[in-house]
C-alpha cells in the first residue's frame, strides 16, 4: 500500500521549522535534513519540508488537526504552536510562526456537534464559532443549554 506523506514549502527555514515540530510534540524526530529538504516524523506520520524558495505560500487550506484529550492538551499546543510570533484565529485555528495552519480540538467535539439532539448541537456550535481558542466546559455549558 502507498504511503501518503504531507509535503510543505517553505521559502527557507524549512530546518528551523522541523526542528520546532519536533520540540512540541513528545513523539517526534528529525529523519534526515539536507540543505534543500528535511523529513521529520511526528506521532508516526512522516512530514517532508522544502526550502522552496518564495513561489508559493502556506495557506490555511492546510492545516494540521491536533485531537486533543483534555483541556491541559489544548492549551499546551495552543500556547507551544503559538510561540515565537504564530497568530490565533477562530474556532480552535492558529497559524504557527512559520505559516502553517493548525486545528486544536478537544476529542469531545465532534461528539458535541454530531448530538442526536440538534438543539444541543447547535448551541454546541454557535459557542464554538465564538471562541478563538476553544474551550471544553464552555463548549459542553453551551450543550447543556
Amino acid at each position: 500500500m502507498p504511503m501518503i506523506t504531507p509535503f510543505l514549502w517553505f521559502d527557507t527555514g524549512a530546518e528551523e521549522a522541523a526542528r520546532f515540530y519536533v520540540s512540541v510534540f513528545k513523539n517526534a524526530r528529525i529523519l534526515s535534513a539536507s540543505p534543500m529538504m528535511v523529513a521529520f516524523e511526528i506521532d508516526g506520520q512522516k512530514v517532508l519540508a522544502l526550502n522552496g524558495g518564495p513561489h508559493f505560500k502556506l495557506s490555511e487550506a492546510f492545516s494540521f488537526q491536533i485531537d486533543c484529550q483534555d483541556q491541559a492538551e489544548v492549551d499546551y499546543f495552543w500556547e507551544a504552536l503559538l510561540g515565537g510570533g504564530g497568530q490565533p484565529s477562530q474556532c480552535g485555528w492558529l497559524k504557527d510562526r512559520f505559516g502553517l495552519s493548525w486545528q486544536v480540538v478537544p476529542a469531545v467535539l465532534p461528539k458535541l456537534l454530531g448530538d442526536p439532539d440538534r438543539a444541543r448541537a447547535n448551541r454546541a456550535q454557535q459557542a464554538m464559532l465564538k471562541m478563538v481558542k476553544l474551550d471544553i466546559a464552555e463548549l459542553e455549558k453551551a450543550a447543556a443549554g
